[in-house]
C-alpha cells in the first residue's frame, strides 16, 4: 500500500539526509564507513575496468612479448578480482547497519504512536502521517534504509563524474558538453513521463487497497460464517474481479505511456555515441590518438554518461525518499496537546484519598456540530462508588474519558484532588487510574505477561494472588502451562481462547495488579448476560473497597449497589440520585429501569417455557 500526503513537505532532501547521517552517527557508525568503501571501491573498480582493453591494446601495439602480455593481464584480473571481492563483502555487510538505524526510527514511530496524546489518535492528518510513516518503515527498499543505497550511489556516481570529466575534459571538452546535453535531454523526457505514473499514484492506490481488501475479507476469520451462511463468495469474487479488471486497464495505459521513456532514451544514446565515435575516429585518422587512447575515450564517454545519469536519477530517488522520510520527521514531531515530561510529577498513592470533579465542563468532538457534554458539574468523593447510566450515544464514555484525562474538555477543566490535570505530567495522572474498557487490549502473550503487563521484572507472586483475587486462578492452574500459557491464536497456534466471563476476570486481575487509586469500568461486561454481569460487578465492588471507583452500564440494575448513580441525558446530568432515589422520583431512570426489568422478566418466563 502507498501512502501520499499532499501538504508540501517541511524538510528538504539535504535536511533530511543530514537527519539520517545524524541517526547513524549516534547509534550505528559503521553505516557510513561502509558507505563511503562501497562508493570508493565501485569508482576503483570501474576505472580498473576502463583501462584494462586499452592498456592491453597498446601492448601489444608495442609488440610485447607474450610473457609479459599475460603477466599484464593476470596483473589487471587480479586487481578486479580483488576489488570486485572487497566491493561486494563491504555491499554485503551494509544491511546489518542499515537495518539498525531503520529499527530505531521504526522504535520511534511506536513509541510516539503508543506515548501520544489520546486525542491525536482521532486526529486525521495524525493517522495519516501514521500510516505514511509505518509504510517508509515496512521494508528494505523504503526510505528509512533504501536511502543509504541511493546516497552511497550519489557519492560513486559524483566521484566518478569527477575523475571522468578530468579525463574527457583534457581530450575535447565538446564531447563533454555532448554527453552532459544528451544525458539531462533523457532525464528530462524519461522524468516527465516517469512523473505521469506518479501523478496517478492515488488512483493506482484505491485500485490496490480494494484488491488487498477483497482478498483480506475473503480469509478474516470473523467474516467466515458470514461468508458461508450468506453465499456471499460469489459477490466477494466478482467486486474483486472487476476492481482487478479496472487495475489491468490502467496498468496497460501507464506502460504505453512509459515506452517513450524508452524511445527517448534509444534515440538520444544513438545520436550521442554516434558523434562521439565521429570525433575519436577522426582524432584516430589524424594521428592525434592511438587506437589505444580511442578504446579508452569511447569507453570513458559511455562510462561518463552512466556517472551523469546516475547522478541525476539519484537526486529524483532522493527527492521521493526524502518526502517520506519528511513524514516520519512530522509524524515524530507531531504536537502534542497534553503536557508530559514537562509537567509536574506526580505520584500516586493508594492510601490516600482522591477526589475526582468536573468543573462546568463542556466537551464538541472535533468537527461536530454540537456539544456531546454541556455545562457539566461533578464532584466524586474518595472511595465513592459512581454509576455513570443512560441510552446509547449519550456521552458517558466521554464523560469517563475526560475523568480519566484521556481528553481534555473544550471548556472547564477536571480536577484531581482539586488541581487541574493539565498542569501534571498526563501519563502520571494516567498512574492514578486503573481502567477496564468494554473493549480491552487482551494481548497475544502470557496469561501472566497479561496481568502485569509486562514482559520481564514483574512480580510472579501478585500476579498469581491477583488472579486468585479475580476468581481466575483455578482456570489457570488448570492449564498446562498455568501463568507461562499463551493467550490467543493469531501468532501462536497452541494459544489459550478463554470465554468472555474469564476475559473478564482476567481484566479483573490486571486491574488489582495495577494498584491505582480509582477504578473505571466502562461496560466491560456488556457480552455477558445480566446475572453474570451483576455478579462480576459485585466482585469489583468487593475487590476494591475503599477506592474510587467510576461505573458505566447500560443495565442500570447492574449499579445498584452504588453510593450515587448519575443518568446522563440531553448532554447534561439529567437525574442523579442512589437508585431507590431515582426510582422514587419516577423520571427518565424509573422508566429505563422499568423498560429492562420487564424485558428481562419476559426472557425469564420465555425460557421457563
Amino acid at each position: 500500500m502507498i501512502f501520499v500526503m499532499k501538504e508540501k513537505a517541511k524538510y528538504n532532501l539535504f535536511s533530511n539526509s543530514a537527519w539520517m547521517i545524524g541517526l547513524a552517527v549516534r547509534h550505528q557508525r559503521s553505516v557510513l564507513y561502509l558507505a563511503v568503501a562501497v562508493a570508493v571501491l565501485g569508482v576503483l573498480t570501474s576505472l580498473l575496468g576502463l583501462f584494462v582493453a586499452p592498456t592491453v591494446l597498446g601492448a601489444v601495439e608495442e609488440g610485447v612479448p607474450a610473457g609479459q602480455l599475460a603477466l599484464l593481464i593476470f596483473l589487471f584480473t587480479a586487481g578486479l578480482m580483488v576489488l570486485y571481492a572487497l566491493a561486494s563483502y563491504a555491499d554485503a555487510n551494509t544491511i546489518f547497519g542499515q537495518f539498525a538505524v531503520r529499527l530505531k526510527i521504526n522504535a520511534a514511530i511506536q513509541k510516539k504512536a503508543l506515548m501520544t496524546a489520546f486525542p491525536n489518535l482521532g486526529d486525521q492528518a495524525f493517522r495519516k502521517k501514521h500510516q505514511a510513516s509505518l509504510f517508509a518503515v515496512s521494508a528494505n527498499a523504503r526510505a528509512a534504509e533504501g536511502v543509504w543505497g541511493t546516497l552511497t550511489d550519489l557519492l560513486k556516481n559524483i566521484i566518478g563524474f569527477a575523475i571522468y570529466l578530468l579525463l574527457l575534459a583534457s581530450l575535447n571538452p565538446y564531447i563533454v558538453l555532448l554527453v552532459l546535453a544528451t544525458s539531462l535531454g533523457s532525464f528530462f523526457v524519461s522524468n516527465h513521463l516517469n512523473l505521469w505514473s506518479h501523478r496517478r499514484r492515488d488512483e493506482e492506490d484505491d485500485y490496490a487497497n480494494r484488491l488487498n481488501y477483497n482478498r483480506q475479507t475473503a480469509r478474516h476469520q470473523k467474516l467466515a460464517k458470514d461468508i458461508r451462511l450468506f453465499g456471499m463468495k460469489e459477490w466477494i469474487d466478482d467486486m474483486y474481479a472487476s476492481t482487478l479488471k479496472l487495475y489491468e486497464a490502467f496498468t496497460v495505459h501507464r506502460e504505453k505511456v512509459l515506452i517513450w521513456s524508452g524511445i527517448t532514451d534509444i534515440v538520444l544514446t544513438f545520436a550521442r555515441n554516434g558523434v562521439a565515435y565521429f570525433v575519436l575516429i577522426g582524432l584516430v585518422l589524424n594521428d592525434v590518438i592511438s587506437a589505444a587512447q580511442f578504446l579508452l575515450y569511447f569507453s570513458a564517454v559511455g562510462g561518463f554518461t552512466a556517472w551523469v545519469g546516475g547522478i541525476l536519477t539519484g537526486f529524483s530517488k532522493l527527492h521521493m525518499q526524502s518526502l517520506e522520510l519528511s513524514i516520519i520527521r512530522e509524524f515524530l514531531e507531531f504536537p502534542e496537546v497534553f503536557a508530559f515530561e514537562e509537567g509536574e510529577p506526580l505520584t500516586p498513592d493508594v492510601k490516600k484519598p482522591y477526589a475526582l470533579e468536573l468543573k462546568d465542563v463542556t466537551f464538541r468532538y472535533p468537527k461536530a456540530e454540537d456539544d456531546t457534554l454541556r455545562n457539566i458539574s461533578l464532584k466524586i468523593t474518595p472511595g465513592e462508588k459512581l454509576a455513570v447510566v443512560g441510552l446509547n450515544g449519550a456521552g458517558k464514555t466521554t464523560l469517563v474519558k475526560l475523568l480519566c484525562g484521556l481528553m481534555d474538555p473544550t471548556a472547564g477543566a477536571v480536577l484531581l484532588n482539586g488541581e487541574d490535570i493539565r498542569r501534571y505530567d498526563r501519563r502520571d495522572v494516567y498512574r492514578h487510574f486503573a481502567a477496564i474498557f468494554q473493549y480491552f487490549s487482551v494481548l497475544e502473550a502470557t496469561v501472566a505477561e497479561n496481568i502485569a503487563q509486562a514482559l520481564e521484572g514483574f512480580d510472579r507472586d501478585k500476579v498469581a494472588a491477583c488472579a486468585k483475587l479475580a476468581g481466575i486462578a483455578e482456570k489457570i492452574e488448570s492449564l498446562p502451562d498455568k501463568y507461562d500459557t499463551r493467550v490467543g491464536r493469531y501468532i501462536y497456534p497452541d494459544g489459550m481462547e478463554f470465554s468472555g466471563g474469564e476475559y473478564q476476570r482476567l481484566m479483573l486481575a490486571r486491574a488489582l495488579y495495577k494498584d491505582a487509586p480509582i477504578l473505571v469500568l466502562d461496560e466491560p461486561t456488556a457480552a455477558l448476560d445480566p446475572i453474570a454481569e451483576s455478579i462480576m460487578y459485585e466482585k469489583y465492588n468487593e475487590l476494591t473497597a475503599g477506592r474510587t471507583a467510576i461505573y458505566i452500564s447500560h443495565r442500570l440494575a447492574s449499579t445498584r449497589f452504588c453510593d450515587r448513580i448519575i443518568l446522563i441525558g440531553q448532554n447534561q446530568i439529567a437525574e442523579e440520585g442512589t437508585h431507590e432515589e431515582l426510582i422514587a422520583k419516577g423520571g427518565t431512570y424509573a422508566e429505563l429501569f422499568a423498560i429492562q426489568s420487564k424485558y428481562y422478566q419476559e426472557g425469564a418466563l420465555e425460557d421457563e417455557i
